[in-house]
């Protein structure tokens, strides 16, 4: 399937995004303002500037909306709070459904990235409101119920995985089973998971790590690298393992492929390459590509947005120009 195959389709799509959606916060600070308190004696970061967008699952998010998804949605659990509003409003800026379910028992998901205004450097440490308790049980029967409920709407669904803390996260054990069958009583709709540390515990859906995620799920199942074996392991239609600039490493039930990228020498920021490659991935297989077509197709997403700064998106202007720029190489 060619490129603008892919694209002609993307209109007429429809995704959404289960599982962590956070707020990643650009607080911009002016060196100048950093006198001590008077009252502690600790110098303060005076920040002047402040951007807000969508992170995590919002990123996955943002990348289908970009790409021109007809539809975009996303189904989380947040905190009934500011930082929750400002999610919100993040998303409808964005034209994505938000589905979120608001939960005094918890805190909204976010990243706080703080810069220094005369170098643009992010150079402070980064201040994240975290969920380190069980995910609320009536929260977590709301998101399964509504999951069930809308699943048949999507041509697409992307699981985002992103707590890094053992508990406290939205894919609990729990939703991940209902995924699971979900995804079995809805064989046409792309189910596509990325998981920051639970990739093995995923069955049933497309899986897509990092390598580093890939192998440390190889080793906790069989002692060392087989990813033939995590796929089956898995029961995953296909298994996507990306590696950077050396591409993607598709394994299907036919074997292994690997799907080459042109590395980009100089990235501004890989923050959310990922993400991006997801985005584009699961929207080529819901169009009709093959997972080597549509592992192509992501890498050339992840090759524009690794270009902006921040969690950047890709347009298919910009798709169809990079794709041009790489037949001419």
């Amino acid at each position: 399937m060619t490129t603008e195959g892919i694209l002609a389709a993307i209109p007429n799509l429809r995704a959404l995004v289960v599982g962590d959606i956070c707020l990643d916060r650009w607080c911009t600070y002016d060196p100048s303002t950093s006198e001590p308190s008077r009252e502690t004696g600790i110098p303060r970061i005076g920040v002047v500037r402040t951007e807000v967008t969508a992170g995590a699952g919002g990123t996955v998010a943002n990348n289908l909306a970009a790409l021109g998804c007809g539809r975009v949605a996303v189904l989380g659990a947040t905190g009934d709070d500011g930082f929750g509003l400002e999610l919100s409003r993040a998303l409808a800026a964005r034209g994505i459904d938000d589905w979120c379910i608001r939960a005094d028992s918890m805190q909204t998901f976010t990243y706080t990235k703080v810069i220094d205004g005369r170098t643009g450097v992010e150079d402070r440490p980064r201040l994240d409101f975290i969920n380190t308790a069980p995910l609320a049980g009536d929260v977590e029967r709301q998101l399964m119920d509504r999951l069930r409920r809308e699943v048949a709407g999507f041509d697409v669904v992307m699981v985002s995985d992103q707590a890094e803390t053992s508990r406290g996260g939205v894919v609990t054990p729990a939703v991940r089973e209902s995924i699971t069958g979900v995804a079995r009583e809805n064989p046409r709709t792309i189910f596509f998971a990325d998981s920051r540390a639970r990739i093995a515990h995923f069955r049933g859906v497309i899986a897509k790590p990092n390598r580093q995620e890939g192998e440390a799920a190889c080793r906790e199942l069989t002692g060392h690298v087989d990813y033939v074996a995590l796929r089956r392991h898995l029961a995953a239609p296909v298994l996507m393992v990306t590696h950077g600039g050396d591409g993607v490493l598709v394994v299907e039930e036919g074997g292994e492929c690997w799907v080459r990228t042109r590395p980009e020498p100089d990235p501004v920021d890989i923050c959310g390459a990922g993400d991006s490659f997801s985005a584009g991935a699961a929207l080529a297989l819901a169009a009709g590509a093959t997972p080597i077509e549509a592992a192509g197709f992501g890498n050339v997403v992840a090759s524009i947005t690794i270009m902006k700064k921040g969690t950047g998106t890709a347009s298919p202007e910009e798709v169809r120009e990079k794709c041009k720029s790489w037949q001419s190489i």
